[in-house]
């Protein structure tokens, strides 16, 4: 346990130690359950792991366990769903006794809802776990370190609180370590001679000699220990001096504390003259204490006092919601969760709802409501816990003017005078600034008091005989910022219906559930999704460290026997199948056997043979013998494993008094494949591939024996429209597909039904010869996979893939293409084998390594796919026919059809008054489609905004965005989708939109067809002085990630001044030639090693790491790729080097990301870490990964070494200068290729080529003598 806090008093620490002793016996607390009646439970801390369990009594099995790492929030009173289900019983609870922990490394975070049985024994268990929560994320290395070890000693120790080695082979493959059984043993004995079971300090001690790799100490530090053994506070002086440039290192008393702060030794000698073991210097190296991150950014430190125009401001699109655009649940939780990641500008979507006040949610599509007030009372609570700088709010306004009214009058209530209702100074010729504005809010959406609204209203007189009946009353809607129509597009919120409808599978015929939309001329739908809402899970959670509790029954997996032949885990039918098995092979002769777990005793196995015509069956027993489970069918013969004892008597007789044995051959493995619709005995490749290409349904697969290997199957399969193979390999027993291990094909199977096998792609359609004829399709050519030249000409089509150069690459062969880092490869096949075929610089379908590219993203068009990447199919409505079917069909009894230009689509529906409804709609859109469309050019809503809401809009004032007018009036502002806003961000206008974020805010929003709440990439936008990139916080992407590295700095307040740069009159962010004082950047890379990666699921990480650099667009895309390690996601070592030239570091970020490859070859997250380049350490430093959430991962951490330099003023300045001419002269070729080709000068194209040709190849071969030279260095 740590010590209480230095910064208390006596008096509190004497409290705070009492308290903890209480919650450490426990306390009996009422729990309420989101499905069943609230219940009492004890609740006790467990000090040593910094655990909350609870238990339905004491010492009883705990019935769930909660990581203190984890919670995010102690919050007094009721405000949960689990008392809001409750009502009743909640009533009877004091709400001064009651809270509820909010826990959680997701954006949606869980709930724990507690009543406390008196308000002595409620403050303890507030404060308590409030301190052991703040205690447990600060605590020091060692301790974090220890933590973790007690907690997965204690899922593993047995009654006698010890383990075995068997329980350490078990162990290694859950923390992602692959050993041999022989190096197992060695490293196991250096702790314990005998082999015998060990307690936790000997396990700390086996942990630690796993986890060092010695190699790295020998390689990068001898000379700072001179007696080769440990590191004096003199050494590590001089490496914090040396290496890590660290002013620390300058004060050799702030050294010494510096390194007992870091040892937390009992030692007396140590703590007078502290020294680091080789192991302690390494795991100080991969701590927190050493952290890449610069410290100083941990705490704001720029001016604040600057206009809000000159702050990028951490804002957050569709705050209400937790998940996707059309079924997610909305939240007000989701508010407090945003506010406190940090964001300084939220989303209010706002509809009429009952009662006079709105409801905010995602307006015509599934969402969740929640009501207005209470997202007002979420905010005001939660907007100033980590940052008092002031919240921008982002009114989407639907709403009718009696509600805007209301809204206004709301604003005021919940507020008071946080609220901005007038301008701070009303001379001002610009943005007022954050400092200014502390803890005020402020309101953004149209306004009365803009020179547009004015226009808009004069235009509006000519505008009466157009609206509809009423349309001048109050209850006229106002149809969002229709100030901002220009730049907006649609969405879900502005379609004519969307909602839940199922369609027939051609295969299996069942009827699955898909999303639909209805636009004004096009039906569109997605794959295949669900009807559940996102709050229907199940009552009892897993535990929050994922701990997997020992078995009570059952065999592990990582038991000696557990892979072999003659094993047969629990046999169904037991001792009668038995039987039936060694009557089956009864030819195989006495001796015949298996074992399998005993029906009987649990726990035990049995022994069952054949001897002269019959089957017998012997019970093999075990027992305790000091400390350790032993295994004999005699009394006084005994094993340590059952592997052991089979092993034994396979070579020495078994003995009775009527007969005496050796154990033979053991009975096959039943064949539960065998039989199954999906496998096929004795197919080959060329015919799978044929049954499959007449399939043209993702997740159609079937099994086979493979042609080239008995003792091994293939599994092919349909994804991403291609035919794909797999190798399934038998070991044993067990069947092996990448590092995943099953019993059987059938369990393979039944788990890649459930669980993706290929990126999202499960095992859906058993194919056979039925399924082909029953389809009846022709071969798909284009769907064989690896393949292409037996079946196509692969010239015949232009792929839509195109990929972007990492590296340089210089072609080995003359069927190969040489490319230049950042070329843009087109026409791409991707084959197996990993090299692909493209076009590029004049050359077709020639080979390159695909590891040395990257895929780029192909934009949707989004008027065709406004579901974006979930959109299957769409229909045109234009005269397309509409019709019920009559009876219904199959097991859906509501079904209607719709015919467009021919196709038929058989749609059912819920019910019959929801078909009609669609019915209706689609036959509206279908008949209004030309009237539509004629009128569309000559009418314009009204705008309509109540006065009184419009009074308080002050600073952000939504106005269309006019190019013509930069710049204008600094309190408006223009919202831009992410599509509309591209006409910008680029070399011809960058500098334009650039000069009117100088004066004006702007906010970016994702388009509309992100219905999954993707997010688009913010890295160009801020780069040309966009302050507002509003994204999805609840979607755990690259673009979040970038954003939360971001926005860690100055203190993570949501406010980051822009560089002074960005200032300048003529800085253009598409020209490095307007980087004025701003100097170039070189940062050398050594990704040295990696310690406690996560992987979910089955297997064992196969780790590898890139990095990138995100900037300006002459440093955007620079990436690098270490190699693979196979089978080791505890302590991976790449020792591998690379080299980033910066032009704009001021702007640039740099990114990990630890990646695991599977057996196809494709990467799957592990964790990320993303900072702004000016906000990184130099030296050898510990990255701390998260997750996909920005949460930290457990001890998860890269080890790199980093060195920064101006490459300007470096020793290798000529040829960096060298190859930065290249790369400019290589550009201006690839421009004048274009145009040369574009007004069809072929001949002049052909020669710049030729000189596109030389440059390159001059631009590889200076790079490679740098990179050489540079290799030197370091």
């Amino acid at each position: 346990m740590a010590a209480p806090r230095s910064g208390g008093s006596q008096l509190y620490e004497r409290t705070m130690m009492t308290t903890l002793k209480t919650l450490e016996r426990g306390l009996v607390l009422t729990k309420f359950y989101p499905k069943k009646k609230p219940e009492r439970r004890t609740f006790q801390v467990k000090l040593e792991t910094r655990e909350l369990v609870c238990v339905r009594a004491q010492n009883a099995r705990p019935e769930q366990t909660f990581d203190l790492r984890e919670v995010k929030e102690i919050r007094p009173g009721k405000n949960s769903k689990d008392f809001e289900k409750w009502p009743e019983e909640g009533k009877k609870m004091d709400k001064e006794r009651s809270f509820v922990i909010l826990y959680g490394m997701e954006f949606r975070l869980k709930t724990l809802s507690l009543v406390a049985s008196t308000q002595e024994e409620y403050r303890m268990m507030v404060d308590g776990l409030r301190y052991l929560s703040e205690d447990t994320q600060s605590g020091p290395y060692p301790l974090q370190v220890e933590r973790w070890l007690r907690k997965e000693f204690y899922t593993l120790e047995n009654r006698n609180h010890m383990v075995s080695v068997k329980d350490i082979k078990s162990w290694l493959p859950r923390v992602n370590y692959k050993i041999s059984n022989t190096k197992l043993r060695e490293q196991y004995q250096m702790i314990e001679p005998q082999l015998k079971e060990i307690g936790f300090e000997q396990f700390s001690m086996l942990y630690h000699n796993l986890i060092h790799v010695h190699s790295i100490f020998t390689e990068y530090f001898p000379m700072y220990s001179r007696d080769g053994d440990k590191l004096t506070a003199e050494e590590f002086e001089q490496f914090l001096i040396v290496e890590q440039k660290d002013p620390l290192g300058n004060d050799s008393q702030n050294v010494l504390s510096f390194m007992r702060q870091i040892l937390e030794s009992s030692d007396p000698i140590r703590a007078v003259k502290p020294h680091f073991t080789h192991h302690e210097f390494l795991d100080y190296l991969y701590s927190d204490k050493n952290t890449i991150w610069e410290e100083d950014h941990e705490k704001v430190n720029q001016d604040m006092t600057k206009p809000l125009s000159q702050f990028w401001i951490a804002s957050s699109h569709n705050t209400y919601l937790t998940g996707d655009q059309f079924s997610s649940e909305s939240s007000t939780e989701a508010y407090g969760r945003c506010l406190r990641m940090g964001a300084r500008c939220i989303e209010l979507d706002c509809w009429d709802g009952p009662e006079g006040m709105p409801y905010i949610y995602h307006g015509h599509t599934l969402t969740s409501k929640v009501k207005f007030l209470d997202v007002l009372k979420t905010i005001a609570e939660n907007a100033w816990v980590t940052s008092e700088y002031p919240v921008i709010l982002s009114i989407e306004n639907h709403c009718s003017l009696q509600q805007q009214r209301n809204m206004a009058n709301g604003f005021k209530e919940v507020f008071g005078d946080q609220l901005l209702t007038e301008p701070i100074d009303k001379e001002a010729t610009q943005l007022p600034s954050p400092e200014a504005l502390k803890r005020k809010f402020i309101l953004k959406c149209y306004s009365m008091n803009t020179s547009y609204a004015l226009k808009k209203a004069q235009s509006r007189l000519n505008l009466h005989k157009k609206l509809p009946e009423g349309a001048l009353g109050d209850e006229w809607k106002f149809a969002g910022n229709v100030a901002e129509d220009s730049m907006t597009e649609a969405d879900l919120s502005s379609s004519v219906k969307n909602g839940m409808l199922w369609l027939e599978d051609p295969v299996d015929n069942e009827w699955y559930p898909h999303y639909f939309v209805l636009t004004a001329t096009r039906l569109h739908y997605t794959e295949e999704t669900s009807v559940q809402q996102a709050d229907d899970e199940e009552e009892e959670v897993p535990d929050m460290n994922g701990h997997v509790e020992p078995r009570e029954e059952g065999v592990s997996n990582e038991e000696l026997h557990f892979s072999e032949k003659w094993f047969h885990g629990k046999l169904e039918g037991g001792r009668r199948r038995a039987e039936e098995l060694l009557n089956e092979y009864a030819v195989l002769g006495d001796g015949t056997f298996l074992v399998r777990e005993s029906d009987t005793f649990v726990g035990d196995f049995s022994l069952s043979f054949w001897r002269q015509g019959k089957v017998n069956h012997c019970r093999i027993k075990s027992r305790q013998e000091r400390g350790e489970i032993r295994y004999y069918l005699i009394d006084n013969v005994l094993f340590e494993s059952l592997y052991s004892l089979v092993t034994f008597y396979r070579n020495n007789p078994l003995r009775s008094q009527d007969f005496e044995m050796i154990l033979g051959d053991p009975v096959p493995q039943p064949q539960s494949h065998k039989g199954q619709k999906w496998y096929h005995e004795g197919m080959d490749r060329a015919i799978a591939e044929d049954m499959l290409a007449r399939i043209p349904f993702d997740g159609a697969f079937l099994l086979r024996h493979s042609e080239f290997d008995s003792s091994s199957y293939a599994i092919s399969f349909r994804a991403e429209g291609k035919i794909k193979h797999c190798r399934i390999k038998l070991e044993g027993r067990l069947f092996t597909i990448g590092n995943a291990q099953f019993e059987s094909l059938l369990e393979l199977v039944q788990y890649y039904e459930k669980n993706p096998l290929y990126r999202k792609m499960r095992l859906k359609y058993a194919v056979n010869a039925e399924l082909v004829s029953q389809i009846g399709m022709e071969p798909d050519a284009n769907a064989i996979y690896g393949s292409a030249d037996i079946y196509m000409n692969p010239n015949d089509y232009m792929s839509k893939v195109k990929v972007k150069a990492l590296y340089d690459y210089h072609a080995q062969r003359a069927d190969e293409l040489s490319f230049c880092k950042h070329a843009i490869v087109s026409n791409v096949h991707k084959q197996d084998g990993g090299w692909w075929r493209g076009d590029y610089g004049g050359n077709k379908q020639m080979w390159f390594p695909s590891n040395y590219v990257e895929e780029l993203e192909i934009s949707e068009d989004s008027d065709s796919t406004p579901l974006g990447s979930l959109q299957k199919g769409m229909l045109e409505v234009t005269c397309c026919i509409v019709d019920k079917i009559e009876g219904g069909k199959g097991s859906k009894q509501y079904v209607f059809r719709v015919i467009s230009n021919g196709t038929p689509l058989e749609i059912a529906a819920s019910s019959e008054e929801d078909m009609l409804d669609w019915m209706k709609a689609i036959k509206d859109c279908a008949n209004m489609a030309e009237l539509r469309s004629k009128e569309h050019a000559d009418q314009e809503r009204a705008l309509r905004i109540a006065k009184e809401f419009s009074d308080i809009i002050v600073y952000c004032r939504s106005v269309p965005f006019n190019e013509s007018n930069i710049p204008g009036n600094y309190y408006e502002m223009s919202s831009f989708s992410e599509t509309k806003v591209e006409k910008y961000v680029n070399k011809l206008k960058g500098q334009t939109f650039m000069k009117y974020n100088q004066n004006q805010l702007s906010r970016i929003y994702p388009k509309g067809q992100r219905i999954d709440s993707s997010n688009y990439d913010p890295t160009m936008l801020w780069i040309c002085g966009s302050q507002m990139c509003a994204l999805n916080y609840q979607t755990p992407d690259r673009s979040m990630q970038l954003n939360e590295g971001k926005f860690k700095q100055n203190g993570k307040c949501g406010y980051i001044l822009q560089p002074e740069i960005m200032r300048h009159i003529d800085y253009d962010p598409f020209d490095k030639r307007t980087l004025v004082n701003v100097d170039p950047l070189t940062v050398t890379l050594t990704i040295i090693g990696a310690r406690h990666l996560v992987k979910s699921g089955r297997g064992i990480a196969s780790p590898f790491v890139e990095v990138e650099i995100c900037g300006a667009e002459f440093d955007n895309g620079n990436k690098y790729k270490t190699r693979t390690k196979v089978d080791n996601g505890f302590n991976p070592v790449w020792n591998d080097q690379c080299e980033f030239d910066i032009i704009n570091p001021e702007v640039a970020m740099i990114r990990f990301v630890v990646q695991d490859e599977d057996m196809f070859g494709d990467p799957n997250f592990l964790g990320q870490a993303s900072f702004p380049v000016k906000s990184i350490r130099p030296g050898y430093r510990s990255v701390p990964l998260t997750n996909g959430y920005s949460e930290p991962l457990e001890l998860a951490a890269l080890l790199v070494r980093v060195d920064m330099r101006n490459p300007t003023q470096s020793t290798d300045s000529d040829i960096y200068a060298c190859i930065q001419d290249l790369r400019d002269r290589s550009q201006e070729l690839h421009y004048q290729i274009a145009e040369s080709e574009r007004v069809g000068n072929t001949r002049e194209a052909e020669e710049i080529k030729n000189k596109l040709k030389q440059t390159e190849e001059e631009l590889i071969q200076r790079t490679d003598e740098r990179h050489r030279i540079n290799k030197q260095r370091f």
